[in-house]
């Protein structure tokens, strides 16, 4: 039973669920008369890479202005930066020519409502097993953002450092924010 109350206020509770995938393969069939990209480039135009929390109140896309082709995008719960997040980066850089990292946190994050031992310990007492991967929660969006800014900084394997900044998402009025050391 999921009780858990999320960020934004809204309860989740054992609503009945509705399975998408007919209609968003519907949606898919209108997209196709109209498919435009068949001409994009492997490698993003704008030599850029975003990493984002996965959050679904932010289209990446909307909020910068770009468009199909332009950067790639790669999301994740908090928008924190894993060894994942660092192997798509190392592969976006060495590979499809990006030099640009951009990251985008936001307010309200799910990761800020729930601590790591807690909810390690709760999947634990479900499943049987303690899960081996680290949620990667935090307190302060921006703090986090520095942390990430860091880890890219220090990572042996980034090949392109000097254009890296990182924003929060403000999810009440769609502002980015600069975080910066200062």
């Amino acid at each position: 039973r999921h009780d858990r109350q999320p960020p934004g206020g809204d309860t989740v509770a054992d609503e009945p669920f509705q399975p998408n995938a007919d209609e968003l393969i519907a949606h898919n069939a209108s997209y196709v008369e109209q498919f435009a990209d068949h001409d994009l480039s492997l490698r993003p135009r704008r030599h850029l890479a975003i990493v984002a929390c996965m959050d679904s109140r932010m289209d990446i896309f909307q909020m910068l202005g770009l468009a199909h082709g332009d950067a790639h995008i790669i999301r994740n719960a908090g928008g924190v930066v894993t060894d994942d997040v660092i192997r798509s980066l190392v592969l976006s850089q060495r590979l499809l020519g990006t030099q640009e990292i951009i990251l985008v946190h936001h307010t309200n994050c799910g990761l800020q409502t729930i601590t790591e031992d807690a909810f390690k310990a709760e999947l634990e007492a479900e499943v049987g097993i303690k899960p081996w991967w680290a949620l990667e929660c935090f307190t302060d969006p921006y703090a986090d953002v520095l942390q990430s800014i860091n880890r890219l900084q220090h990572s042996p394997f980034v090949r392109y450092k000097d254009h890296i900044r990182g924003y929060v998402y403000d999810v009440t009025d769609g502002r980015l924010h600069e975080v910066t050391a200062d």
